[in-house]
């Protein structure tokens, strides 16, 4: 049996079909499978992003709880891109782990 997606009104993954469509039981919300597209993330300039890419900073960051400052220029490693508050996990030299929006990044 294949994986079919959660529902986007509620999250919920106890979606089933009914004919042609899919249907949630806990909100009752009907969509196709079709309607449901995965996130495209892009940088500052519009280019795609991907797991694993390399990244640049636009823009000097400060980091919480902490006097440091992540500086313009610095490279970093995206991990995975996740569907959140924030757009990156990824982990900068000297800091460690980081969440970035991609608003502030460009493809390296």
């Amino acid at each position: 049996m294949s994986e079919l997606p959660p529902c986007p009104e509620c999250g919920s993954s106890y979606v089933y079909e009914d004919a042609a469509l899919l249907v949630c039981p806990e909100c009752a919300h009907e969509f196709s499978a079709s309607d449901v597209a995965a996130k495209v993330y892009r940088d500052a300039n519009g280019n795609v992003l991907k797991d694993g890419d390399w990244v640049t900073l636009i823009k000097d960051l400060k980091v919480r709880g902490t006097s440091k400052t992540v500086k313009v220029g610095t490279k970093v490693r995206i991990n995975r891109l996740v569907d959140e508050d924030h757009d990156i996990d990824c982990k900068v030299d000297g800091i460690g782990p980081m969440k970035l929006k991609t608003e502030f990044v460009k493809k390296a």
